[in-house]
């Protein structure tokens, strides 16, 4: 079968991505009422998770 091999690398990075946001367990249990808590804790995930990857060796 023939795919695109640059669209693969891209879904998986997306696939990837949400694999390590299924650790922050607040975002996906959707505790919060308002829609921009849940954006901050979005954000506040995505920080922290680019955080963890610089100092990683």
């Amino acid at each position: 079968w023939e795919y695109d091999k640059e669209m693969y690398k891209k879904r998986n990075e997306v696939e990837r991505l949400f694999r390590r946001l299924k650790g922050f367990r607040r975002i996906f249990s959707r505790f919060e009422k308002l829609d921009v808590v849940f954006r901050f804790f979005i954000n506040f995930s995505l920080i922290a998770d680019k955080l963890i990857s610089v100092n990683r060796p």
